[in-house]
């Protein structure tokens, strides 16, 4: 959840005297050192005044400064060794003193040091790949050097370049060898099922057509020097004040000015044009959610944890983007409504071997009405054979139209409007229980997500806030109507995340519904407040100074349970891809700790959920040990974990080459056995079963029946 903080003048003018910016007249012309100092005196004293934690900038922060600027320039540890952090050690404890007083040398100085090494590693791939590899001898590589100690000494980090190019031209050898392969299949196998895409191998084809894969390593590392060594002095700023803000928290940043639109995007959590999250992972652009409404959603080809590695605009040849920062990423996929764009990318679900498909998708702009919430009616039987009609909403975010409402229009869209109206309907029909499916819901309008809460309960409080101050407030639901007091599920996984975390723990929190998913939710417990350093500015200097976000307050449940880093757990877990993915509040660095503060009483609507949640549980667990889809869906998931654990890469062709033939046989052969059980000829015309949904409908008939012959009793709608 996000704010646009909006500053009266008496609070401007403070800021504008804690950071001393005010001794500047209306016509002085400032320079560029004194516009990059003030910005990064406003941002620092913004940042550890305003934020949650409450710290003041000093040594402590300082260090941990030091050693993020560090990361963000060289996350893989490929660039700057032990002795190279050693030289500038003298910085460590004085940077908190060095930042407030505007002072940003050691970020420049740095970065210098970076773009020196850029070149030497230049030079050395080029003498290197003139040398050339043996690619029959047993060598491996690291697959993630993220947590890694830095090599000792430049002798150290040579070899591990050495390993790194031999990689990268090995990796090349091996997409053409697949290339080829998947060509000389492509009619075949298109008769039999559609599923090559012959426009993969032969973009590929067309990449590696003009350039040996040695000349593509040069020219990438050319491209590379070029982006980083023509970067403003602001942008260089940005990623230290960046390293501030996230000393502080994960979801803190300062964005310059020149970033302000991808900060927007960053904002929205989508990308205008084909409606994807992205981020830079070891030299990849990766996936990290898909817009729900947006053109890849609707294509469902496109998946979480996928790596982009070329970009084809329309007929034009493909734009390799290997190395290439998601802001150059981002540029080459926007584009005008209604035109193509073609991804090449390598399947998440096929581990770090995995060989490339192709995605075009037409671009359009991703509309709230495409994310509206859904419901459709689902028939079961029960133990006793009686018929059992399912509503199943799957709900993508918690929108609401602010200014609509703010206007007061009579019909301004929101989430739990449309979920009230869909209940309507659901009554209409004689539903016997409904599901929410908020898996990979990110969030939205805290607004929104007490509203909905309000629509399963009578009255009561639904989550509550704590600010910078330790100040807590409750929020409550607005009115004291029901929507729907019958049987309730809720889907989560660990994508779900923010305000759904509100609504999936309050639900849990009044036992009002069983709750199914990973093994817990995503963990983002907390508001960002966005302030544009401009308008602290407008009044004293004229110029653009960029924009600053940080956690700014904390939500914790009724029970009293913060919903920050550990989530909400479900009272039954579902086996999913998503449980096995380095995904969460946990897995981001200086993230605010779990805490709690003091429950609030509240009602129970169902007294004996707990009581009957284990025997749903128990026939949970074995309807699904029976069910052969199941035991497939197993496989993949472990058989994907065992990619993810991977630690080292094999860089001998002939070893590299057959773990590639067994795992597409692998999966193909599941793909082969699913589709035969499942009766799917023709997936075109067939909807795809989605197991877990099947799965979370038969634990609310079985929840359904339990409750009927225990005479369990909900609170009667008023």
């Amino acid at each position: 959840m996000i704010k646009i903080l909006k500053l009266c003048r008496p609070l401007i003018f403070i800021f504008a005297l804690f950071v001393g910016i005010v001794t500047f007249g209306d016509d002085d012309k400032l320079s560029e050192k004194q516009e990059l100092g003030i910005i990064t005196k406003l941002a620092s004293a913004l940042i550890a005044n305003s934020h949650y934690r409450q710290h003041e900038l000093d040594n402590k922060i300082s260090s941990k400064i030091f050693d993020a600027y560090f990361k963000i320039l060289d996350p893989g540890k490929t660039y700057f060794t032990k002795d190279d952090v050693k030289r500038f050690e003298k910085y460590r404890y004085y940077l908190d003193d060095l930042t407030r007083e505007g002072n940003s040398d050691f970020a420049f100085e740095i970065y210098q040091y970076y773009l020196e090494r850029l070149r030497t590693y230049r030079q050395f791939a080029e003498k290197q790949l003139k040398k050339g590899f043996d690619f029959t001898k047993d060598e491996y590589i690291q697959s993630d050097r993220s947590k890694v100690e830095r090599s000792e000494s430049l002798a150290q980090l040579k070899e591990i370049w050495r390993k790194r190019l031999k990689s990268d031209v090995l990796y090349f050898r091996l997409l053409k060898r697949s290339m080829q392969l998947d060509k000389d299949n492509a009619l075949k196998a298109a008769k039999k099922n559609g599923k090559v895409d012959k426009k993969a191998a032969e973009i590929l084809e067309k990449m590696w057509s003009k350039q040996t894969p040695e000349q593509k390593i040069l020219r990438r590392l050319r491209d590379i020097y070029n982006e980083m060594s023509q970067k403003s002095k602001l942008s260089i700023l940005s990623f230290y004040l960046t390293c501030v803000a996230q000393t502080y928290g994960p979801h803190s940043s300062y964005f310059s000015p020149e970033l302000e639109e991808d900060f927007n995007i960053s904002m929205k959590l989508s990308l205008v044009g084909i409606g994807a999250v992205l981020t830079s992972d070891n030299g990849y652009t990766k996936i990290v959610r898909i817009i729900p409404g947006g053109p890849a959603s609707k294509d469902g080809k496109l998946k979480a944890d996928d790596r982009i590695i070329a970009v084809t605009q329309g007929e034009k040849p493909p734009v390799d983007i290997v190395d290439m920062s998601v802001t150059n990423v981002v540029k080459l996929i926007r584009g005008k409504a209604g035109t193509k764009v073609t991804l090449t990318i390598l399947p998440g679900a096929k581990g770090h071997g995995a060989i490339p498909e192709n995605i075009t998708l037409v671009r359009e702009k991703v509309k709230l009405k495409n994310s509206e919430a859904s419901g459709k009616i689902q028939k079961i039987k029960d133990e006793n054979g009686k018929i059992l009609k399912i509503g199943i909403i799957d709900l993508s975010r918690f929108y609401l139209d602010f200014e609509g409402a703010i206007r007061g229009d009579k019909d301004f869209k929101s989430s739990s409007r449309d979920v009230a109206n869909i209940l309507t309907k659901f009554e209409k029909e004689g539903v016997d229980g409904v599901v929410m499916d908020l898996r990979s819901n990110g969030g939205g309008s805290l607004r929104e997500a007490i509203h909905l809460t309000g629509l399963f309960i009578d009255k009561g409080p639904i989550v509550q806030v704590r600010n910078s101050r330790r100040r807590v407030s409750i929020k409550y639901d607005p009115d004291e109507t029901i929507h729907y007091n019958g049987p309730l599920l809720v889907m989560t996984n660990k994508l779900s995340s923010s305000a759904a975390e509100i609504f999936t723990g309050a639900i849990k929190d009044y036992h009002r519904g069983i709750i199914v998913g990973d093994s817990r939710t995503y963990g983002k417990g907390t508001v960002l407040n966005v302030i544009k350093l401009d308008r602290l500015l407008r009044d004293y200097n004229k110029f653009k100074a960029g924009s600053v976000k940080f956690e700014s307050e904390v939500f914790y449940r009724i029970n009293g349970s913060s919903t920050q880093q550990l989530g909400v757990k479900p009272d039954i877990e579902l086996p999913s891809f998503t449980e096995y993915m380095e995904i969460g509040e946990e897995f981001n660095e200086n993230h605010l700790p779990w805490d709690s503060i003091e429950k609030i009483d509240h009602k129970y609507y169902d007294q004996k959920l707990a009581t009957v949640i284990d025997d749903i549980k128990e026939r949970s667990v074995a309807r699904r040990l029976k069910n052969p889809k199941y035991k497939i869906l197993l496989q993949n998931i472990k058989k994907f974990n065992e990619y993810r654990k991977r630690k080292n890469i094999s860089l001998n062709e002939k070893k590299r080459w057959a773990e590639y033939l067994a795992e597409k046989k692998m999966l193909e052969a599941n793909e082969k056995y699913i589709k035969q059980i499942s009766g799917e000829d023709d997936e075109e015309k067939k909807e795809k079963t989605d197991l877990l949904l099947d799965e979370s409908v038969k634990i609310l008939a079985d929840y359904i029946y339990l409750k009927d012959n225990s005479k369990v009793a909900l609170t009667k709608k008023k």
